[in-house]
């Protein structure tokens, strides 16, 4: 077989018979083709009202002379060779099993890297269920009570769980096809495995980390569900057992190799491992808000009018540095999607971004950061955290309690409070207009505000008066990293820190390949 790459499509003329334009691609008759599959699909609009799609396929022939002969005078084709994974095999069972803390992403597949090795992980997760957590969302965001151990950033499948479940991915490793063959084996859309962007929507991961936890539990792990990890208990600076607290009773587990796949928002969990002597550092992370616009003028600006119906709905990815010498960026971009109120502590306001599959919602929303660095606030490894903790309370207080505070980008810009426009917020609870210079540090909203009309200069319209920005978005990545070695593991013996709350991914394939990495130095490590 072959890989045929950079075959465009008018998005106008999708769908198509993929054979048939093969045929015409190669200049060949359509009965020598056997077989033609796409295996990568991307979308390009830098030419408004001539959209098309970049598809490569993988094609096979009957006659193999014809193979050759497209090979040496098609420079878009290559022999297909396809390098598949192949998870570690546990050569001895350890006298402990071992123990994963939290079940975002790289928690469960670490998990999974140690079923395929033999191996009987214990996950604890201090939230709930992923069912319990829905239901205990739906409540705070109609105006009930916030549950601090069950919101969206903690529970079954992590604050990843409540996103666009975005798998797209900056890093190059292995085994990024296998996490996306694992997220298609378990319940998301096989699409996933072409598109160049590819999502699973909040609906759809719901029920992947489900079926995840029944593979898990079917196959000799287990799950320990509103459990908390209090700290470790160490011999020699060696790991030696975990202590954990259960409805208000604490006890200890007996363990050698524990993975800390802790979110960003296990803030107590950091303190604790600080005051253990777990090495950690202050790390760069970024600040701002939440901008939502409404869906369809965002793809009439990208597309022009009338455009094709096999377009999806509009995505774009922004950056600029500003006067003021700040990087501004857009990040985990929701088309039609919803802004989420994502606090976690009481007393304080938090924001992110979701999009169900089908990306339906009338309005698409992104985070809109300003980076920070240790400049900003402090070089201790718990300065960053702090940082947010000063604005999320700015936040809850500038409204006086679980409303988010939101502006129009009118009111932002220009100080015209009476602009009511075509964007409503989608954020629930109902959220309050106030001003975000109360909330948001002064050098925060100046990088806005310069970066705004940077951005309206990209995509017009950006900038609108009735653009809607809520506040604060402050959770977009972790501000500490705990040190680990080339080997994956801490300075304490036995503990291997993993994924993005540790500070080494950066969403959710990222996260999942680090958790398999530093399962697989688990394994390693278990059979010397």
């Amino acid at each position: 077989m072959i890989k045929l790459q950079n075959v465009l499509v008018l998005a106008e003329n999708v769908p198509f018979d993929a054979k048939a334009l093969i045929a015409k691609r190669l200049n060949l008759s359509f009965e020598k083709i056997k077989s033609a599959e796409i295996i990568r699909r991307s979308l390009d609009v830098r030419k408004k009202y001539s959209p098309y799609f970049c598809y490569t396929f993988l094609v096979d022939f009957f006659d193999k002379k014809d193979e050759k002969f497209i090979l040496k005078t098609q420079k878009s084709a290559l022999p297909y060779e396809e390098v598949e994974y192949k998870f570690l095999k546990a050569k001895k069972s350890p006298k402990n099993r071992p123990i994963i803390i939290g079940s975002g992403p790289a928690g469960l597949f670490a998990a999974i890297t140690f079923i395929k090795a033999g191996l009987s992980p214990l996950i604890i997760e201090r939230g709930k269920s992923v069912d319990d957590r829905i239901l205990d969302i739906e409540i705070f965001r109609n105006g009930g009570k916030l549950l601090p151990h069950s919101n969206v950033q903690f529970g079954e499948g992590g604050a990843g769980t409540f996103s666009d479940g975005k798998l797209n991915t900056g890093i190059k490793d292995i085994r990024i096809n296998t996490v996306l063959k694992l997220f298609a084996e378990f319940g998301a859309d096989p699409d996933i495995l072409i598109n160049a962007k590819p999502h699973i929507g909040t609906d759809v991961l719901q029920l992947v980390v489900k079926n995840m936890r029944n593979f898990i539990s079917e196959n000799g792990g287990e799950y320990m569900f509103e459990t908390a990890f209090k700290r470790p208990v160490t011999t020699n600076n060696k790991l030696k057992a975990i202590v954990c607290e259960r409805d208000g009773a604490e006890f200890s587990i007996d363990c050698d190799h524990l993975i800390l796949a802790i979110g960003n928002a296990a803030r107590d969990t950091f303190r604790v491992l600080y005051e253990n002597r777990l090495d950690m550092a202050a790390k760069p992370f970024a600040v701002g808000v939440r901008i939502e616009h409404l869906q369809e003028n965002l793809n009439l600006t990208q597309y022009g009018e009338d455009y094709p119906t096999a377009l999806p709905p509009c995505e774009y990815k922004l950056a600029v540095h500003t006067e003021s010498g700040r990087g501004v960026y857009t990040f985990c971009m929701c088309p039609g999607g919803v802004v989420v109120n994502a606090t976690s502590e009481e007393n304080s306001n938090v924001t992110n971004g979701m999009s169900y599959h089908a990306r339906s919602g009338k309005n698409a929303n992104s985070a809109l950061l300003v980076g920070v660095t240790p400049e900003d606030f402090g070089s201790d490894p718990l300065d960053g955290i702090d940082f947010q903790i000063k604005i999320e309370k700015a936040a809850f207080k500038a409204t006086g309690g679980y409303s988010a505070p939101c502006q129009t980008v009118g009111s932002f810009l220009y100080g015209d409070k009476n602009i009511k426009g075509e964007v409503e917020p989608s954020i629930l609870p109902a959220p309050t207009f106030c001003d975000l210079d109360k909330i948001l540090p002064d050098f925060v909203i100046t990088a806005l505000k310069e970066a705004l009309p940077l951005f309206e200069r990209k995509i017009s319209g950006f900038a609108s008066s009735c653009a809607i920005l809520t506040a604060p978005e402050t959770r977009s990545s972790s501000p500490v990293k705990i040190i680990r070695n080339d080997l994956f593991e801490s300075n304490i013996e036995g503990i291997f820190p993993a994924g993005e709350g540790a500070g080494y991914a950066g969403g959710i394939t990222s996260s999942a390949v680090d958790g398999i990495k530093v399962a697989e130095a688990v394994i390693n490590k278990i059979n010397l």
